[in-house]
């Protein structure tokens, strides 16, 4: 039976060039400072966010922990969207890792304003936690893979240097939010104190991401890994099928773009509420309370047609597009979903 698997771009195999990258990956110990491919990747991931240093960590959720861990102290107050990663799918981390306080807002299809931010900021009042971190994410999972306007960035982060918060930006898929803007990802970093982004989504690699931050950061950042045991030996083997992926796979990105928006524009014909233009890189998210379905029965009827997706919730399901899904893959997908509508 043919297989369409769009529950998340997680599940990108590595390519070609990857795999023969790992193969002949140089490797040292990296708890040492001496696997070269480990250091390579360090240095192109802090060059193309324009920031001093970056860390290899295992995950996404870890960089971002490493962050926290870094830019805070315990009984300080963090400002996040509620349904962000950092809040949302992140085990309690930031309050059980670095003992903060979250103080969520509600964004605009996930995005927050330099208002919204002001009103929640703390003042000096022995009765309240310190603001000292605000995280972002860009592009928003849970919205629907948004991206934060250039301008909008630019006027948090400047409210933030105001009042001495660290800002912190989870960008996972910041690369998506790159190529749709059509920038380079420094442009959007420069808004950031830190940044991390995943190199094994979107791009493919097996496993890992990067934080990104200034020197002394990425210091205190290196010391948390060892605390969480991120440290690893001969990582390099992991790191190249990394550098094939900054190196490769961004430009790519828009092909997925361009099949997310294939994938909607087929939606939108359907008899369900959905919102064609909601759609700006590489997942759509749908509404199953139209259909009078649940998110669990109308994803079985799928995957009975060989078609995965994720559940978010009672009425919501998510389709994510990606590098070894095509367009016939979403032309198979709008039809066989027509069909179930149409019963």
């Amino acid at each position: 039976m043919r297989v369409v698997d769009l529950r998340s771009d997680t599940v990108t195999m590595p390519t070609p060039q990857m795999r023969e990258a790992i193969y002949h990956a140089a490797v040292g110990d990296d708890v040492y400072g001496e696997d070269p491919t480990i250091n390579e990747l360090e240095e192109l991931g802090a060059r193309l966010t324009g920031k001093e240093a970056s860390l290899f960590v295992t995950s996404g959720t870890m960089g971002n922990q490493l962050a926290v861990l870094s830019h805070t102290q315990r009984g300080d107050e963090v400002i996040c969207e509620t349904e962000s990663h950092i809040f949302y799918y992140e085990a309690a981390g930031i309050a059980v890792l670095s003992g903060v306080q979250a103080r969520t807002l509600t964004g605009d299809r996930g995005i927050l304003s330099a208002e919204q931010i002001a009103s929640v900021i703390r003042t000096e009042d022995i009765h309240q936690p310190p603001t000292t971190m605000l995280c972002l994410e860009n592009t928003h999972n849970r919205a629907g893979g948004t991206c934060y306007p250039l301008s909008t960035l630019a006027s948090i982060y400047e409210l933030s240097k105001k009042n001495n918060i660290h800002v912190h930006m989870d960008g996972a898929r910041v690369f998506n939010a790159a190529v749709k803007q059509n920038v380079s990802i420094d442009k959007i970093s420069c808004y950031s104190d830190s940044v991390t982004f995943c190199l094994s989504k979107g791009l493919c690699a097996p496993v890992g991401s990067l934080v990104a931050g200034s020197k002394k950061f990425i210091e205190k950042c290196r010391r948390q890994r060892k605390l969480l045991g991120g440290g690893m030996r001969q990582a390099g083997f992991l790191a190249a099928a990394g550098i094939v992926a900054l190196n490769s796979m961004v430009e790519q990105l828009y092909i997925d773009h361009e099949n997310a928006r294939l994938l909607a524009d087929g939606l939108a014909n359907m008899a369900i509420a959905f919102d064609a233009d909601t759609v700006e890189t590489n997942i759509v998210i749908i509404d199953t309370l139209p259909l009078g379905q649940t998110a669990a029965q109308l994803s079985h009827k799928l995957a009975e047609k060989g078609i995965k997706v994720s559940q978010f919730g009672e009425h919501k399901i998510r389709m994510v597009t990606h590098y070894g899904i095509t367009a016939d893959d979403v032309n198979y997908t709008i039809n066989e979903l027509s069909s179930i509508v149409k019963g």
